[in-house]
């Protein structure tokens, strides 16, 4: 069996590990279903790519009802989302400061990003850790989000 941290991941599997992350468990279909509407793949599509995660060892069948296989994922998007960032900084010489740079000038990073990781930093100093990590990432993704709608409504990107 892999570890998590060896299963790499397209974007499109990406998008699919997506929404079982959402979902918890699920068939194809309702996979399928939780993609977005305006560039949804058919279902055939969605049923190789989630075959092919159960081969990576991403997901695994966990029931069958009637003809559809209920699936589940095995690796959880924070080990995903570590890979990514490894292989991310990878493609900057395994520097941040690279990487920083890059974000700041394309104006994806902004001062508000950097007061919050310093009070990350603080935060895991004084001993809160994980849990307090885990939680900062999940409320920069819900402002992210957030601020991606805004974005587009207004005409640009963030």
């Amino acid at each position: 069996m892999r570890k998590e941290s060896d299963v790499k991941l397209t974007k499109f599997e990406l998008e699919v590990m997506a929404a079982l992350w959402e979902l918890g468990s699920a068939s194809v279909r309702e996979v399928q279903e939780r993609l977005p509407e305006r560039r949804r793949p058919a279902y055939t599509t969605v049923q190789t790519i989630v075959y092919r995660l159960e081969e990576k060892g991403a997901v695994r069948r966990v029931k069958k009802v009637g003809n559809a296989h209920v699936f589940e994922p095995v690796v959880t998007r924070r080990a995903t989302v570590r890979r990514l960032f490894d292989e991310l900084l990878g493609f900057f010489g395994g520097s941040p400061r690279t990487l920083m740079a890059q974000l700041v000038e394309g104006g994806h990073l902004t001062l508000e990003d950097l007061r919050e990781a310093e009070e990350m930093f603080e935060r895991l100093e004084s001993g809160r850790g994980a849990a307090v990590e885990s939680d900062a990432v999940e409320s920069r993704e819900s402002r992210s989000k957030a601020a991606g709608r805004k974005a587009v409504g207004k005409g640009r990107r963030r």
